[in-house]
């Protein structure tokens, strides 16, 4: 069956809060839709949102991974330096990266032609499962196919919150691991750079 690779160039950072809510963020420069950011959210109570930017990436991303809950609203990225603010609808998220640990170090050294190709892809796999519910590579929805190619890795050192009005309290560690597609994020609070390509079925003419 011939599929289309789509690709998406940016940052994804996730992280945990006092509250028991995790959330995890798409900013993507360069992807099939344009310049988009989405949110994924899972509360406490392992409820799962998504807060996307346009009603064709909610569309896509809910068809690759797993939500109880789709809304389409205002967002916006605003990057200066290590800090990052992001405003998507009911959620203002400010978090700072610190710089990059053994892991990153690694990560960036790697060529970024290197980093992209599935071998390498696959070939990291195995390590990235020591942290902890990370995959690089899997089944995603809709007999879909995805894999995260890794090339940068700065630890988020502090982030503050606002979801529907409530405070979500202090930085704290992805746990348990979010549940909307195939892989979790480090359990650490972490910024990565990645290049993330879906592989979808092609439409018949």
């Amino acid at each position: 069956m011939d599929r289309v690779r789509m690709r998406f160039n940016g940052w994804i950072a996730g992280l945990g809060t006092a509250s028991g809510t995790r959330l995890v963020v798409g900013h993507w420069p360069d992807s099939p839709f344009g310049p988009v950011t989405d949110v994924m959210v899972e509360h406490a109570d392992g409820r799962r949102v998504l807060l996307a930017e346009t009603e064709e990436l909610g569309r896509f991303v809910a068809e690759t991974y797993s939500f109880d809950r789709v809304r389409v609203v205002p967002v916006s990225v605003d990057r200066s330096g290590p800090a990052w603010t992001v405003t998507a609808g009911p959620l203002t998220l400010r978090f700072i990266t610190g710089g990059r640990g053994p892991l990153g170090r690694l990560l960036h050294a790697v060529p970024p032609v290197l980093a992209r190709r599935l071998l390498w892809v696959r070939l990291i796999d195995v390590p990235a499962r020591l942290l902890r519910g990370v995959r690089t590579h899997g089944s995603a929805g809709n007999g879909r196919r995805e894999r995260y190619a890794v090339q940068d890795l700065h630890r988020i050192t502090t982030a503050t919150g606002v979801l529907d009005g409530v405070d979500l309290g202090r930085l704290a560690a992805v746990d348990p691991p979010v549940r909307f597609g195939f892989g979790s994020t480090p359990r650490f609070p972490a910024l990565v750079r990645v290049t993330t390509t879906v592989e979808v079925r092609a439409r018949r003419r």
